[in-house]
């Protein structure tokens, strides 16, 4: 019986850990603010994709996540100034663009 105890145990833990950890990414991206006017984006929406094109103008280069309702983020990429970034979307919608 202390077996079961001890894998229920061990299972209750493992389960609020990793859920701790799936939840981590989200929670870093939303609170790192939605990206500056002086990142330009423009959504091209399709049927079955969406395309979102990034230009930074603000001087320096900015580190940026493309958050996407219902399926991945882009991941923090560095946009260096005059320069531009296209990521596509394969499932989700487009949300917003933050700074991380």
């Amino acid at each position: 019986m202390g077996t079961r105890r001890n894998l229920a145990a061990l299972a209750a833990t493992t389960a609020l850990f990793g859920g701790a950890v799936a939840m981590a990414p989200a929670a870093s991206a939303a609170s790192g603010g939605t990206a500056p006017a002086c990142v330009s984006r423009t959504v091209y929406s399709q049927p079955d994709f969406q395309q979102v094109s990034l230009y930074n103008t603000c001087g320096k280069t900015m580190h940026v996540n493309v958050v996407v309702k219902s399926g991945p983020d882009m991941g923090c990429k560095a946009l260096t100034n005059k320069h531009g970034l296209i990521h596509t979307i394969n499932w989700g919608r487009y949300q917003k663009t933050v700074v991380c």
